[in-house]
């Protein structure tokens, strides 16, 4: 069986240097809030290309605590509206629920599969506060025609980078450095991965990262005093100081991302087999490399009876959820493009580990199918 994503080949790539990190850590007998966070969040601003990043527990929390502090600082309010693609995964939705706030969720291009920049004016209102765009599958989902329609209508453009570490848009910019802040997540499988749950917020404004900051340790900015009421949600010491030893090799591994898509577009030829359209110039780095397929499942059981494991991302889109089945912006919402791609994709194997021998191979199997 070719593996999705072997998590143990990827912690084995740079294993060493990881064992000697959180060695460090565990002898320095400081294991939050020290020296190791300082030293990521420094090293990773400088890589995004941002002039603050705040480690926080998850990437979830990195963009709850973004919009909070938006609100905290009177730059929205509950009930104000942000515009967000309707392809995405919940925690992007989630992040803007959990404050009070209403998503207004757009449709994808089915070219492209990341928000379509085309549909975005028509869903603006005179609550619309902020755009919030997704780099899924790490592909870059910016375009100049988002960044005029927010400096049109005066809106936060804010990232959801969970899945886009490295990746470049057309003018040469890393996402989660393009608008004006980011939210991150270091969940082990992504394409920089801890050793467990972690995320961050980036950004160039000193007030929002020193709020985020706050939010993110109990509202509090000094020992024992609460601006907030906020919440526990640190990045602890041993992830810090792993992420900031994968963070060394990042650009390499995605390399290693890019070269496998390469061979999946000049390889993968079947009539019943759609891949995404690649934005022009931009180098995206292949968290996911999502296929299109209208007999996806019959597929799936096929790639598996072949010795390939694959992922759907994801089969029921976030407005078709239980838990918002009942949430007055979702109220008779139609989306038949995002639920086309619920219903057809498919992720096949791609990571920093897997042998071009094994790309090879199915990329054979796929175009028998």
């Amino acid at each position: 069986m070719i593996p999705f994503l072997s998590l143990k080949e990827v912690t084995g790539l740079h294993a060493a240097e990881i064992q000697e990190a959180v060695k460090r850590v565990v002898e320095s007998g400081w294991y939050l809030q020290g020296a190791e966070n300082e030293r990521f969040e420094g090293d990773y601003a400088s890589f995004i290309g941002s002039k603050y990043c705040v480690g926080c527990a998850n990437g979830l929390d990195a963009l709850i605590w973004i919009f909070r502090a938006y609100i905290e600082l009177g730059v929205m309010q509950a009930g104000d509206e942000v515009i967000v693609p309707a392809n995405t995964y919940i925690a992007t939705i989630l992040a803007i629920t959990e404050n009070g706030l209403k998503p207004v969720l757009v449709e994808p291009s089915i070219e492209t599969l990341e928000i379509d920049p085309e549909r975005i004016e028509a869903a603006i209102t005179s609550r619309t506060r902020a755009i919030c765009i997704v780099h899924l599958y790490g592909r870059n989902s910016y375009s100049d025609r988002i960044g005029e329609i927010c400096s049109k209508h005066n809106l936060k453009l804010i990232e959801d980078n969970a899945q886009a570490h490295g990746c470049k848009c057309a003018d040469g910019r890393r996402t989660g450095s393009i608008g004006d802040a980011a939210g991150h997540s270091f969940y082990p499988g992504k394409n920089l991965g801890a050793l467990g749950d972690g995320g961050a917020a980036t950004t160039n404004d000193p007030e929002l990262a020193k709020a985020v900051r706050a939010l993110a340790n109990y509202g509090s900015s000094a020992k024992y005093v609460f601006k907030y009421t906020g919440r526990n949600s640190r990045l602890d010491e041993i992830q810090a100081a792993v992420l900031d030893v994968k963070l060394k090799h990042l650009e390499t591994d995605n390399a290693h991302r890019q070269q496998v898509a390469k061979m999946y577009y000049e390889g993968i030829n079947n009539p019943l087999i759609t891949l995404p359209k690649r934005l022009p110039d931009a180098q995206d780095v292949y968290h996911l490399f999502p296929v299109l397929c209208t007999k996806r499942d019959e597929l799936q059981a096929y790639l598996k009876e072949n010795g390939v494991e694959t992922i759907i991302h994801y089969p029921i889109p976030p407005h078709k959820q239980e838990c918002y089945a009942k949430a007055d912006w979702n109220s008779g919402l139609k989306l038949p493009i995002t639920e086309q791609i619920a219903a057809q994709e498919l992720s096949l194997p791609i990571g920093p580990t897997i042998k071009p021998e094994d790309v090879a191979y199915i990329i054979d199997v796929i175009n028998r199918f």
